[in-house]
């Protein structure tokens, strides 16, 4: 499949069957999150992979996962993230949300469905899951097989603004 038809493919799943995501499958998604660029290598992703009936159980007391058979929490160690020397910017939440982009993208490929969900109490995230201090939640991906109607491939081109909209060349 060629990767602007993946990405096409690609829609937040709301509605998951009670089938289990196999090993290699989340093994495969796992190592497109550990393959993902992140600034000057740092790496600085931390994921936590629930799968168990317990786990899912405590984190839907956090968030919405849709009744979801996997959830990935993503978090950063802010202490190992690029930070931008002219400025002292930190860089941690774009690694994290290329690490998601990449699962997101891996999970479709192998026909599963996801959603990227950053709506969540993050405080009893961090107490059910005993995340360490210096770690930051930021987002939740959802993965498992679409019990819902797959959205259209063609939506894009009356749901998303055209280039006109977004792209400017040389200046604004």
């Amino acid at each position: 499949m060629k990767f602007l038809e993946l990405a096409k493919k690609r829609f937040s799943v709301r509605k998951y069957q009670t089938k289990e995501v196999e090993e290699e499958k989340l093994l495969k998604i796992l190592e497109a999150g550990r393959v993902a660029p992140t600034g000057a290598n740092t790496q600085p992703q931390r994921i936590l992979a629930i799968c168990s009936k317990e786990g899912l159980e405590k984190i839907s007391k956090c968030a919405n996962i849709y009744k979801a058979p996997v959830a990935l929490i993503v978090c950063v160690d802010h202490s190992v993230t690029w930070k931008r020397p002219l400025d002292g910017k930190d860089i941690g939440e774009i690694d994290v949300s290329i690490v998601t982009d990449h699962m997101m993208l891996q999970a479709t490929e192998l026909e599963l469905g996801t959603c990227w969900i950053c709506y969540f109490d993050e405080t009893t995230l961090r107490q059910e899951f005993n995340i360490p201090d210096n770690y930051e939640p930021l987002t939740i991906l959802v993965i498992g097989y679409s019990a819902a109607e797959p959205a259209s491939s063609d939506r894009h081109g009356t749901l998303r603004k055209s280039l006109d909209n977004t792209v400017r060349y040389e200046s604004f």
